[in-house]
């Protein structure tokens, strides 16, 4: 909405103006005086609507969000799906009618107890508990005519304890000397160690904690300091970075690998990097003097983590970026090292521009979260339009996890898709160009601007309508994202661009193996053992396929 007309008006001039209207005198002007008035408590409202939406986005960014789940959105909804809604749809835009009192609403168990099995700590050590009276065998002590045997299965009984995340164990190394010719024989300490030694498991645990779990350097130096395991802060950099050295043709490797997805997943996070934040104060002061140079430098400033999610058959492989680079930028650094004669990937990522490639051919999806984002974000203030869009995407979303169930191929899901969602998203584009035609909804208020930004980017926010294996949303990508995020709220910064390669490459090889349900720790200590195979053929040791090289080996 346009900004009303200025008036000036006296407060003698407004109560004339009420007792003209009043008695059905007006006169000329009066109805422009009246129509600015109306227009300014609209504009008013519109402002005071888009302010506590911009304070809402503030206090999310601030203390985070907890869920965008519907039930959560709208209080009064009664649907208890993880993401989505009732199995019916009107289509109309009005709520969901109220179930009858007379039907019975069974509602999910939730997964998960708090408690797990012993299959689950696949890190415990094991050991066998032999009975104390009995051996397999023996005459039953009880009825004296039967014999016992083993069962099957054994009785489990666990046992938890605690350690410092890194122990040390100090070697007394005995020492003989000859009383005659003075010559001192001293034994040797297990693997030949002298001085103080880090081995692969204490580096590989300094770089999960720090890198994969977001443990400052400082916190885990307070931590061991008050465990009895001095850990300075420098130590902890120069063992990460030495088992860097020993194991970075692997992220090379990694990006050759996920250089050749279907799919990529991209978004981008601020960053702090000291080295070039001061490059920026420099160039600050030196245009602050007004130099013919200076004044012509339009440098990028902005400092960035992206996230690349790149899916292949049944690889993920995450692969963090930080720099000056945009996300659509990292992304052209991988097409150039894709084969040619693949055809185009699916690129997902939010509407942004820096997002894209410039150089490379994509099939372009944009995120439908972002897009139903916009809804959530104005829900209090006009919940029935809002409610109508969140659960027809729920409807979407229902679908999709159909699919996930049934472990359907690209070509099925999409034809699936066409059957089940393809109505649903073609009546919510009637829908939402009806609001903007027929002028229900003010296109600058926030409802128009969700509802525009759906209609501006529906191609791409149905790109999983029309191209087999397109994702409906970014959600893997930000959830990696966070890794690097966490970093930053801890660590709150890196120091060097060097640094900031070391923590992107451990972050990548870390959250690869979440994607791929493998053991982190024990693959970075598998690397660093094997650093000589790894130098020689990088492609044998990616989290999926170096057990079986490390069994062979064995």
């Amino acid at each position: 909405m346009k900004k009303p007309e200025h008036i000036k008006l006296k407060i003698e001039e407004i109560e004339a103006l009420l007792e003209r209207v009043e008695k059905g005198h007006s006169q000329d002007g009066d109805y422009e005086i009246i129509k600015s008035m109306a227009d300014t408590i609209i504009f008013l409202n519109q402002a005071v609507n888009s302010k506590n939406i911009s304070i809402k986005r503030l206090l999310k960014m601030l203390f985070g969000i907890k869920t965008e789940k519907k039930n959560k959105i709208f209080k009064n909804s009664d649907s208890d799906d993880k993401d989505d809604p009732p199995d019916n749809q009107s289509g109309t835009g009005k709520p969901p009618n109220k179930k009858p009192d007379n039907l019975k609403v069974t509602r999910k168990k939730p997964k998960g107890h708090g408690k797990n099995g012993a299959d689950k700590y696949t890190g415990a050590n094991r050991e066998f508990i032999n009975h104390q009276e009995l051996k397999h065998g023996d005459s039953c002590p009880l009825c004296l005519k039967g014999k016992c045997y083993n069962l099957r299965l054994p009785g489990v009984v666990i046992k938890i304890s605690a350690t410092a995340p890194l122990h040390a164990t100090i070697y007394d190394v005995e020492k003989l000397r000859c009383n005659l010719c003075g010559k001192v024989f001293t034994a040797k300490a297990p693997d030949n160690i002298k001085g103080k030694h880090y081995d692969e498991k204490a580096k590989a645990m300094i770089a999960l904690l720090k890198y994969g779990c977001g443990l400052p350097w400082y916190r885990m130096e307070k931590l061991q300091h008050s465990l009895g395991i001095p850990l300075p802060a420098s130590t902890q950099w120069d063992q990460v970075e030495a088992a860097a050295n020993l194991i970075h043709p692997v992220f090379n490797e990694l990006k050759q690998q996920a250089a050749q997805g279907d799919i990529f997943h991209n978004d981008d996070t601020t960053m702090k990097v000291l080295e070039l934040m001061k490059e920026n104060n420099l160039a600050s002061a030196l245009q602050g003097k007004g130099t013919c140079e200076t004044k012509s430098r339009k440098e990028r400033t902005g400092i960035f983590t992206t996230g690349i999610l790149s899916i292949l058959d049944d690889k993920k492989i995450a692969l963090f970026y930080t720099g000056r680079n945009h996300a659509g930028e990292n992304i052209d650094s991988l097409y150039k090292i894709r084969d040619t004669k693949k055809v185009p990937p699916v690129q997902m990522c939010d509407a942004l521009s820096r997002n894209t490639s410039s150089e490379f051919e994509t099939i372009m999806a944009n995120c439908l979260t972002h897009a139903r984002r916009g809804f959530v974000d104005v829900a209090e203030n006009f919940p029935d339009e809002c409610r109508y869009v969140i659960e027809t995407l729920a409807q979407v979303y229902k679908t999709d996890g159909i699919t996930k169930e049934q472990q359907m191929n690209p070509d099925e899901r999409l034809e699936f898709h066409q059957l089940h969602s393809k109505p649903l998203m073609e009546e919510l584009h009637l829908w939402l160009n009806k609001q903007i035609n027929d002028k229900l909804v003010e296109p600058n208020s926030g409802l128009g601007q969700a509802v525009k930004y759906m209609l501006n980017h529906w191609s791409k926010l149905t790109r999983f309508l029309h191209t087999p294996g397109a994702p409906l949303d970014n959600n893997i990508c930000e959830q990696a994202l966070k890794r690097a995020i966490l970093h930053r709220k801890n660590a709150m910064f890196y120091k060097t661009l060097h640094g900031a390669y070391i923590g992107d490459l451990f972050m990548s090889l870390i959250h690869t193996c979440h994607l791929m349900k493998i053991n982190p720790f024990k693959y970075l200590v598998a690397l660093q053992k094997n650093t000589h195979a790894l130098f020689k053929n990088p492609s044998q040791w990616m989290p999926w396929n170096y057990e079986k090289v490390v069994a062979m080996e064995s």
